[in-house]
């Protein structure tokens, strides 16, 4: 079915030539600009940060931004778009199969966090075979069964949802011959959970035959880009610039986490790169365990001094004994 075509270098407000870098520093200003936390129209600034979230997802991503490219610059933002052929092979989230004596099958999702643009052409292609996730038909000895298919899709999750958890309301559309019906279901994202997990709601995958069970509803989890934190593990990885004097003599800085700010200490001598450690401000882990907040340090130079600082740093020059090529 036609789906609304999506500029996403409109979108993220860069050429369609933008490096990696100019994608990032956009899709960082547009993401603070736009959070949930932060802007007065809660409900606005969420639909726009999902927008933001799924433009970064694929430009961001050498395969997606190259198969997305292919598209060409021919589409129009609104206009109605059909995958070309062959873009099936490249993981459509729309699986089209069944048993041979069924009509065809269409799934799509809805409040997954993802457009419908995006579920055509990025999502993952949905696995599944008679007798479930992978498995076998079923058979008893007066009659066969055969479970139905499990249905797999993805599910954007905010890193607030993956800290404190939530519950969220997910559609499924089967479309047949017959039309389209659509059902809602209710899926707990439980604190800590992590890139790539599947949540699975049990039973609401394709009806089974025969007396056979249902399959099941799988959703592979992708965790929202946020605009101050990366992602390792169960880490919170956040970049803290330091002016070079800061570095040299140390400061107390303040650093965002996902339940507020902390002061830490930047001890003199730090160096670009540097890790600084805080324990226990990351994601919820298995066990009562929590993740870490990393703090990584960059060192910013200033682009332009006055008159007065210029002669500030020929006088550190001439006086300072370091020299980082010895």
């Amino acid at each position: 079915m036609p789906v609304q075509y999506k500029d996403y270098y409109e979108i993220l407000g860069v050429p369609r030539t933008a490096g990696n870098e100019d994608i990032k520093k956009s899709f960082r200003k547009l993401a603070r600009e736009y959070h949930p936390d932060v802007a007065k129209d809660k409900k606005k600034a969420e639909e726009k940060f999902k927008e933001i979230n799924e433009a970064y997802e694929v430009l961001s991503d050498p395969a997606k931004r190259k198969k997305y490219d292919e598209l060409g610059a021919s589409w129009k933002s609104g206009a109605d778009f059909r995958p070309p052929p062959g873009w099936e092979q490249f993981g459509n989230r729309n699986f089209r199969g069944g048993r041979a004596s069924d009509p065809e099958f269409e799934f799509q999702f809805g409040g997954t966090g993802f457009s419908d643009f995006f579920e055509q052409l990025f999502g993952s292609r949905m696995h599944g075979a008679p007798g479930g996730f992978g498995g076998a038909t079923a058979f008893d000895d007066r009659a066969s069964a055969e479970r139905g298919r499990d249905i797999e899709g993805d599910i954007l999750v905010t890193l607030d949802e993956a800290m404190h958890g939530s519950v969220r309301t997910v559609n499924v559309r089967h479309q047949t011959g017959r039309g389209i019906k659509t059902e809602t279901h209710q899926v707990k994202i439980p604190p800590g959970v992590a890139e790539g997990q599947k949540l699975r709601v049990a039973g609401r995958g394709e009806a089974g035959a025969g007396g056979g069970e249902a399959g099941d509803l799988y959703l592979r989890v992708k965790l929202a880009r946020h605009p101050d934190f990366d992602v390792e593990g169960h880490d919170l990885v956040y970049e803290a610039e330091l002016a070079p004097w800061e570095a040299v003599l140390g400061i107390n800085l303040s650093v965002p986490t996902l339940d507020g700010r902390v002061n830490i200490k930047v001890p003199a001598g730090t160096q670009n790169g540097q890790k600084l450690r805080v324990r226990g401000r990351g994601l919820p882990a298995a066990h009562g365990r929590q993740g870490d907040l990393l703090i990584v340090t960059r060192i910013a130079v200033p682009a332009k001094v006055s008159d007065g600082e210029k002669k500030l740093w020929e006088q550190l020059a001439r006086e300072s004994r370091f020299n980082p090529r010895s």
